[in-house]
């Protein structure tokens, strides 16, 4: 597929007076590519592929199916669909498990704050006895 500046070449060769021949020695393309693409109106648009299926395909259900049951790593669900047939290798596994996993944050802490003197805090593990002060 011809970027459309290649394409707007060929035109503007053409209209020059350039042979097919001659624009196709200049550019580097076929003669048929030339012809084809003289007689298109618009610069070309990028086709995009239909989706390849994956070797996961099979498993991707199961492996959603388990990670909603408890937290399963990608290393020990690899194993299980070796087992049930899978040919593919860990980082095909572990890349879909990093997608689906659902995502755990860290809980939000809201700060609570006091003007100073009004609140202490004590540190209870570092304290062997607490002594009181007597007036």
């Amino acid at each position: 597929m011809l970027k459309t500046e290649e394409w707007l070449l060929i035109r503007d060769l053409y209209s020059q007076g350039f042979s097919i021949s001659e624009i196709s020695r200049r550019t580097g393309y076929a003669r048929e590519t030339v012809r084809k693409y003289l007689k298109k109106k618009t610069a070309p648009e990028p086709q995009k592929r239909p989706p390849k299926p994956s070797k996961l395909d099979p498993f991707k259900p199961y492996i959603q199916e388990k990670l909603k049951e408890g937290p399963y790593t990608a290393v020990r669900l690899y194993r299980e669909i070796k087992e049930m047939g899978f040919d593919g290798g860990k980082t095909i596994v572990k890349d879909f498990v990093r997608e689906v996993r659902p995502k755990q944050g860290v809980p939000a802490v809201l700060r609570y704050e006091t003007k100073p003197g009004v609140q202490a805090q004590v540190d209870w593990a570092e304290m062997e006895q607490l002594r009181l002060m007597e007036r």
